[in-house]
This record gives structure tokens, C-alpha cells and sequence, in this order.
């Protein structure tokens, strides 16, 4: 795949405009399509998992080749740390970044990750008590779907490294919310809950990508479980360990 990449670049698969530093600078692959390698921006909400999977390549093999290829496609990423934009920080950074840090202790990508946290806590509104997943969709005031609780694993990290127990209020009310708002009575998750910014409360209870709005949307699924199973590592709280009760049925 790694040779595959320059050949991706020079046919523009993926994006528009290819011009280094760009928004639209294809700078990781996300997918196959018909056999052909489809790159990514930066800005897209996977790009954070082919350097991850870099990065376990060099855990597990101990080779410098893997840390090499893992450290040029983590440093195409570090410009997101800034963007306010989006809650797919966790998704982008610390899959990337995050990894780099655990496995080398390089004290330039803890800086990355603080910086990354603070950028993604801004999206926290307190009234409500959680991250703002999306902007600019009319349809919903403040949407927060349940992949958000994948991006939570940034905050502790933070917390870890920094001390800042702001962190960690911001991690558990977004976890302690979702778990009471986006969860029906069998544990299936909707997808999207939209609450009112001024007082907190749910507006809407709704589905983008399933089947239907009270329909079990499966990679949501997927979301909330690997969620709260990373919440129960990161606090012991045995309220996550029993929201994951129902999954060992």
C-alpha cells in the first residue's frame, strides 16, 4: 500500500484540490475502491487510523522502517490539533498521536495531544453536558451522536499527562449524559440526540446513517460499546461496567 500512495496522490483520488498544505491535500489512504487506493485530506474523520495502524506495526515487529512510515504519516495530521471545527479529534489524534506518544514518549506529540484536548473541549457546552458533534446541520440545533464517545479516550489521555481535572469532568458528564439520553430501555443507542443549548433538554431523538430513527443502527452500536468499556478503564466507575452488562448475553 505504501507504494500505492504516490500513484493515488498523481491521479487526485479522493479529493479535489492536491495543493501541499491545502485543506485538500490527500495525505493518507482511507479505502479501496474497485481495486483502486482512495486517499484523504487531513480534515477527514478517519485519517487518524492508517498512521494507528503504522504505529502497531512498529509495536508489534520492533522494525524502524514501520516507526519511519508511522511518524511521516502522524506529522501530516498534527495541524488538526487546532481545528475547532469538528468533535472527530479523538478519531484523528489520538489514534495517530496518541499512539506515537505511548510508544516513544516523544515529548512534541504529548504537546500535540494536550493541545488536541483543549481544542475539543471547546465543544463542550455545559448546559447540556456534552461535546457538539456536528455544525452547520440545519436540521439540529446542538446533535450529538453516539460515536462521540469514541473521542472521550483523547480527553483522558489529557488527563493523564496534564493533571487538569477539567479534562476528566468534561470526559464523565458527556459519557454520564449519553448514557441517559441516547440509550432505550433493550441498550440499543440512537444515533443522534439534539438537546437545546439554553436549558439542557432533549429536542429530538433521531437516526443520519440507520435505518430509521428507533431503528438499532449497528456500527453506533459498535461505538457506544467500545465507549464505555474505555470510560470503565479510565475511572473504574461500575456504572460503565453495567451499562456494558447487556452485551455479554
Amino acid at each position: 500500500m505504501l507504494n500505492e500512495i504516490p500513484i493515488a496522490k498523481a491521479a487526485k483520488s479522493g479529493a479535489k484540490e492536491t495543493t501541499p498544505g491545502r485543506k485538500g491535500e490527500l495525505v493518507s489512504p482511507k479505502t479501496l475502491d474497485s481495486m483502486q487506493l482512495k486517499l484523504v485530506p487531513s480534515g477527514d474523520w478517519t485519517r487518524g487510523f492508517f498512521p494507528g495502524n503504522l504505529w502497531y506495526l512498529y509495536e508489534y515487529t520492533g522494525k524502524k522502517e514501520w516507526k519511519d512510515e508511522a511518524e511521516k504519516f502522524t506529522a501530516n495530521i498534527e495541524k488538526e490539533k487546532t481545528n475547532g471545527g469538528t468533535h472527530d479529534m479523538g478519531f484523528k489524534v489520538y489514534c495517530s498521536v496518541g499512539n506515537g506518544y505511548r510508544l516513544t514518549k516523544n515529548e512534541h506529540y504529548k504537546d500535540v495531544i494536550i493541545q488536541s484536548a483543549k481544542t475539543l473541549s471547546t465543544r463542550f457546552n455545559a448546559k447540556a453536558g456534552v461535546i457538539k458533534s456536528w455544525d452547520n446541520r440545519a436540521k439540529w440545533k446542538y446533535p450529538v451522536i453516539i460515536d462521540n464517545m469514541m473521542n472521550l479516550e483523547l480527553l483522558f489521555a489529557a488527563i493523564h499527562i496534564t493533571g487538569d481535572s477539567s479534562f476528566y469532568k468534561i470526559a464523565v458528564s458527556h459519557a454520564n449524559t449519553t448514557m441517559k439520553n441516547h440509550y432505550r430501555s433493550d441498550y440499543s443507542s440512537y444515533h443522534v440526540v439534539n438537546y437545546d443549548t439554553a436549558d439542557g433538554h432533549v429536542i429530538s431523538k433521531n437516526t443520519a446513517q440507520g435505518y430509521a430513527d428507533e431503528s438499532a443502527w449497528a456500527r453506533g452500536q459498535a461505538w457506544g460499546l467500545y465507549g464505555y468499556t474505555m470510560c470503565y478503564r479510565a475511572t473504574i466507575k461500575n456504572l460503565y461496567l453495567l451499562q456494558l452488562a447487556p452485551y455479554n448475553n
